[in-house]
């Protein structure tokens, strides 16, 4: 059965609510976004969410590689698994607004990769080697750690939580796919994206000696209106978000028309990191109505469940929806929720 997810912030307060709610309404799953600058901390939010709920999975969604030390994201998911008795998973990506925030882009492939192989082996309880510049030795103990490991991390007690990327580029898709141990792709709900995704992942795993199988999973921006063009008003600020992750820096990634390119572009020339997310912002103005369609799934319920339908056949198990945005009508915001949780998702859990 496929999982479906939907997406929180960690507001002060809010968290709680959000988990019960969305537990209620009959999602698997809720990731919180890490973003200090804009949000509280994504690890306290899921802890209390992790007790006030009883089946719901809970993730980062996602945390980046930059504000925080390996060790000290791996002991912080290591400690909502302990809290939520097996229900956590760590959610990464190369970093967005949390980093933009501190004046910096995201990291580099390389850095990323690094920093994946460093969490995982925290995660399975391992000694992890001093990075480079380590100084301990100034201090001239008389005894001192030779090495790094998370002592009350104990292995077989909980799940060894689960490394899940979010991945848009090639490089980033191929670094998972060696270290992850799931993905989740960010590159719209067009259907050849997402198998031009799951087909570069299982060429670098198999490249590196590894069954090409793996679980996979994608962000997909969703809205039930029956107006297709109020939906994508409602959910701009989302769709927005992630048409930029397919030109971070500027150039389109993965397979486009010289269309959807253009648009991939524009929205990036045009993003406002201060309206990060917004529905109005200026990047939502380049989200031409054709594009805004393939890229996203916007309408009526019954279409919504026929274009989720069609990822789910392409080998996918979980799905992250990214549904109305900040800043739109909050009672058109509330209506689409409602829908989807009514109309949309009790047909997927039957796929």
């Amino acid at each position: 059965m496929v999982q479906v997810w939907t997406n929180g912030v960690g507001i002060p307060g809010a968290a709680v609510r959000r988990a019960t709610d969305v537990e209620a309404a009959g999602f698997d799953g809720m990731t919180v976004v890490d973003s200090q600058n804009l949000s509280g901390d994504p690890y306290v939010a899921l802890a209390l969410a992790a007790k006030a709920t009883e089946r719901l999975l809970l993730a980062t969604g996602v945390t980046n590689p930059y504000t925080r030390h390996p060790a000290v994201t791996a002991s912080s998911i290591a400690t909502v698994q302990a809290e939520s008795v097996g229900r956590a998973m760590l959610g990464i990506g190369r970093g967005d607004s949390a980093l933009a925030h501190l004046g910096r882009a995201p990291v580099s492939v390389r850095e990323f990769e690094g920093y994946l192989q460093r969490v995982q082996a925290y995660l399975r309880g391992e000694e992890v080697p001093f990075e480079e510049g380590a100084d301990l030795d100034r201090l001239r103990l008389a005894n001192q750690p030779t090495s790094s490991r998370i002592a009350w991390i104990r292995p077989g007690k909980y799940p060894r939580v689960p490394v899940d990327v979010a991945a848009t580029g090639p490089k980033v898709i191929q670094a998972a796919a060696r270290h992850a141990d799931r993905i989740t792709f960010a590159l719209g709900a067009d259907p050849e994206r997402i198998r031009w995704g799951i087909d570069t992942a299982r060429e670098a795993r198999d490249a590196a000696g590894l069954n090409p199988a793996m679980p996979f999973g994608a962000y997909v921006n969703v809205v039930v209106h029956d107006d297709p063009e109020e939906a994508r008003r409602i959910g701009e600020g989302g769709i927005s978000l992630f048409t930029r992750f397919s030109a971070m820096h500027g150039t389109a990634v993965g397979p486009t028309s010289a269309e959807d390119r253009a648009v991939f572009e524009a929205v990036h020339d045009a993003y406002d990191m201060t309206s990060h997310s917004f529905a109005g912002s200026p990047q939502a103005q380049h989200l031409a109505g054709e594009f805004a369609e393939r890229f996203a799934i916007l309408g009526p319920a019954s279409y919504c469940i026929e274009r989720l339908g069609k990822l789910v056949e392409l080998g996918l198990d979980r799905l992250v929806i990214v549904g109305p945005s900040a800043g739109a009508d909050p009672a058109l915001a509330r209506e689409a929720e409602s829908r989807f949780a009514a109309e949309v998702l009790p047909t997927l859990h039957r796929l």
